[in-house]
Order: C-alpha cells, then structure tokens, then sequence
C-alpha cells in the first residue's frame, strides 16, 4: 500500500474526504488538512441541509463541497483520499482511487502517525468507551496529563499539534476504524506511534452486517494488536489470549514477540482479577470493588481493565486505591434517572446489541420492563435476551422498525409485550406497565438508524418524554402487536 504523504508535503495538493459525518471526525481531518495547507474537497451522499451541522463548523475554511454526490475525478485526481470509517473498505469510490494509485488514510491513522504523546487503545464490543473513560480518570488523578478521545466522540487529531510528548493520549478504537488502517499499518522507517498499552474489552457478535462474520469482526479487532509497539503490553479477554483464530498471525500469540507481553483480564486465571471483593493484577491488592460507585455489576470489570492498565503504565503500588471511590460513569449507561410516579427509571441508551441489554438487566433488581427497538443489527439473535427477561418475570414495550419482530419473539417465551410506534409512546406505556416498585430500562438492543442519528439523540429523546408522560398508573401491559415503517437510516455507525 502507497503510504499517505506527511503532513508537511500537503501544501498545494489536492485532497479529497470522502463522508463529512456528523460525529466530527470528518470536520477534525478537514481542518487538520486545511491547516497544512492541501485543497481539500469534503464529498459526502448526503446533502448539506443533513450535514447542515458539520458544514457550519467548517465555515471558516476555503473548501470545495461536492455533497449529495461523489464525483469520479475527486477520487482518481487526488493525491491523497481521507475516508470516514463509516464507508466501506470496498467501496467502488474507494476502488477508484485505489486503482489510479491514489493513497487512502483516514482521520485515525493520521492521528496514530502523528501523535507526539504517549498512547493507549482500547477497543471491543462492550465496555470500551467505560474502560477508556475509567483510565483516563485514574491518571488524571494520579495527576497525569491525560486527554481522552476517539470513537467515544472526541477526534483527537484536532488537538494533536498542542499534545506534548509526555501526554497520555487513551484513545477508544473500533473495528471500522481498526479495519481502515493499511497493512503493515505503518511503513517501514515511517512515524511509529508510542502505543504503550492495547486492551480489548471483549469480543462479541456484533456489525455482522458489516463484517459478514464474527470471525472477520473478531479479526478486524485483533488488528490493535499491530500497532503495539515493542515494549507495549496487550490486555486480553482470557477467552481470546490464546485463540489463534483471534490472535492471527504467529507473532502475536504467546508473548507477542520481543518484549511485547500480554495481561489476560475476565475469568478465573486471568492476571487481573475479581478476587472476592478485591480488585487484584497477579495477587497485588489494587483496591476495594465496594468503593465502585458506578451502578451495573459489568463496570466492575471495565474499572478492572483501567486499574491494570494505569498499573502497567506507571502508577505506583497503592497508588491507584483512593481514586476508585472517584471514578464517575459516562451517560446512558446504566444512568439513573431518578423516580416518575414512584417507578425507578434507568437509561442504558448506549445498548444496541441483545448482549448489551442482557448484561444491563442482570444489574437490575426487583420488578422490571425494558424498552427495546429500534433498527435490529443483522444477524443477531435475541433468543437468549428474551429467554432471561421470561425466567425474571419482565416486561417490554417494543418500539421502532424492529417493533413487530421483537413482540413476536418475547411473546413465543412469554414475556409481556406491547408493540408501538415511537420512544414516547414507549416511555408512556412502560410507566403504565411498571409496578411502583419497580424499575423501567431503555436499553433498546438495537441500533438507532430507523428513527435517529445516533444512539445518543435517542436516548435524549427518551429522557425529554418522561416530563410529557402521564400514563394511566398501573395499567395492563398488552395491545396489538405492530411496528412502525422504516424511518431513515443514514447515520454514523455506533458501538463499534
């Protein structure tokens, strides 16, 4: 693979991003380009009226805008094509370019290449955005400089001109972004990034619509593990530390080579571990599991994941105790909401795989209905989801495009179900079903496609129709079973 040119060779050459998104890597890359001085054309299938908020953030900027298409001569007249993660490796736009001998990078890759600061990743199917965030508390408190980005929503290459060497940049990772990086990803005597610490959360079915298997999914994640660098360690689900059908390629299994070392976390074995009610990496005593504020029996293991890498990126024994209690959630997590009408309500809005919601409804006790809808991912099944809501005497309301299928589902293991159209309708029937002690979940299961951008807008809808509902306390949960017609599904991609 061409490598993509150096920033300071881009004056006066043309550049063309491929999908602007509203996530704001796109507009990051875009600005990064412009400041080294490139012509860059921005090019994206939607129109400017979608993108209306990225395109105004980049307002300042002399850009040529080809929206609502793509042009054939923006990807084979390029000398440098900067795609979003969102667009398919595949692509013919892509191959167009690939075939005129055009380099293609992405926002992530110029970031790793130029980063100056000291580096960790983390990625996986569940958990990773908590973990990242978690570690990036722990060494602000160890009173490390710390900035924290990535898929979690902060593109870090807009900063990356102010990071100073001794930074530790922790960076979420996922596989989209993971799959676009070249082979090797780095060129021989080109800019290695200072990867000190790679980390997978877990490794579960997900984006198979995407991928096309678990397997290629699981394999587009194990490619953190090239970028470690020769004194890094890797921090590894102890399911997947010794599976060569995750580890690939020989280099990367047993000690990864060198001096390059694994760290197995998740189970009985694992060198960092849930013994009793301890926190412990190989039997060194990191802190008290009671002092976890942060509700959701899983963010045990994601605070277990953080303690181990900040331990193995510097902080002393006994250091990283007192900041346990201090560690605070991300939002739509497990989130409390407080009470309506003497029901309980929590928002796990982050959820959209029937895992996610799984795990999500083991942490909640007593009495419980759960939101679930939206746009369901191909390929994954929610026969163990509804199985488990059965066994605990759950209910559900069912919402969006995925409403109908889903009733079906929980119906045939007799779980309570209704089935409408819309989070509002959703919310106002889920009080309605839900005992005053007991608890409501939104913790959809699905991506957000059908009706939202992202999982994110979602959820706020959730949480601005709670002041709106007025159901009739305690009424019977049941009704015809139905779902709305696709919304649109244009969007970034989530849960990566």
């Amino acid at each position: 693979m061409t490598p993509a040119p150096a920033r300071g060779a881009l004056g006066g050459r043309p550049v063309t991003v491929c999908g602007l998104g509203l996530f704001g890597g796109g507009a990051a890359a875009v600005r990064w380009l412009a400041a080294a001085g490139a012509r860059v054309t921005v090019t994206d299938l939607r129109t400017a009226e979608e993108l209306a908020p990225a395109v105004a953030e980049l307002a300042d900027l002399d850009l040529d805008w080809v929206l609502g298409e793509h042009r054939p001569e923006d990807f084979s007249g390029a000398d440098l094509v900067v795609a979003n993660p969102a667009v398919p490796p595949g692509s013919p736009w892509l191959e167009r370019a690939r075939g005129a001998g055009v380099p293609i990078t992405s926002e992530m890759e110029l970031f790793l290449t130029h980063c100056p600061g000291r580096l960790a990743l983390v990625t996986g199917t569940q958990g990773k955005s908590s973990s990242a965030s978690f570690l990036a508390q722990l060494g602000r408190a160890l009173g490390w400089p710390v900035r924290l980005g990535g898929n979690l929503g902060t593109p870090l290459l807009a900063e990356v001109g102010a990071i100073g060497r001794e930074e530790l940049c922790v960076v979420e990772i996922s596989s989209y972004q993971l799959e676009a990086l070249p082979h090797p990803p780095f060129p021989p005597g080109g800019p290695y990034p200072r990867v000190e610490a790679v980390a997978v959360t877990n490794v579960l079915a997900d984006h198979l619509e995407r991928h096309g298997s678990v397997g290629a999914y699981a394999a587009a994640k194990a490619r953190i593990l090239e970028l470690l660098a020769p004194e890094g360690t890797a921090w590894l689900p102890l399911a997947v530390a010794g599976d060569p059908a995750f580890l690939g390629e020989p280099a990367f299994q047993g000690e990864l080579g060198g001096s390059r070392q694994v760290r197995t976390h998740g189970g009985p074995g694992a060198d960092l571990a849930l013994e009793g009610d301890r926190f412990t990496l190989r039997g060194e005593d990191l802190g008290w599991v009671g002092d976890l504020g942060v509700p959701g029996t899983f963010q045990g293991e994601n605070a277990l994941l953080a303690l181990g890498m900040a331990r193995g990126l510097g902080a002393g024994p006994g250091s990283l105790a007192p900041a346990i209690r201090e560690l605070v959630g991300l939002p739509h997590r497990l989130e409390p909401l407080g009470k309506v009408g003497g029901r309980t309500v929590v928002d796990n809005g982050v959820s959209t795989t029937p895992d996610s919601t799984l795990a999500a409804l083991t942490s909640i006790p007593g009495p419980c209905t759960v939101l679930l809808g939206g746009q369901a991912k191909l390929g994954l099944p929610f026969d163990g989801l509804a199985r488990a809501m059965a066994r605990r005497g759950a209910a559900a309301v069912t919402f969006g495009a995925a409403a109908g299928e889903l009733a079906e589902r929980l119906t045939r293991e007799g779980v309570p179900v209704e089935a409408v159209d819309t989070v509002a309708e959703a919310a106002a029937r889920g009080l309605a079903a839900t005992p005053e002690d007991g608890t409501l979940l939104f913790s959809p299961a699905c991506a957000s496609f059908d009706q939202y951008p992202n999982f994110r807008a979602r959820a706020l809808a959730f949480r601005g129709s709670l002041g709106a509902a007025s159901p009739p306390i305690g009424g019977p949960i049941g009704g015809p079973i139905g779902g709305p017609t696709a919304g649109p599904t244009a969007g970034p991609t989530e849960g990566q």
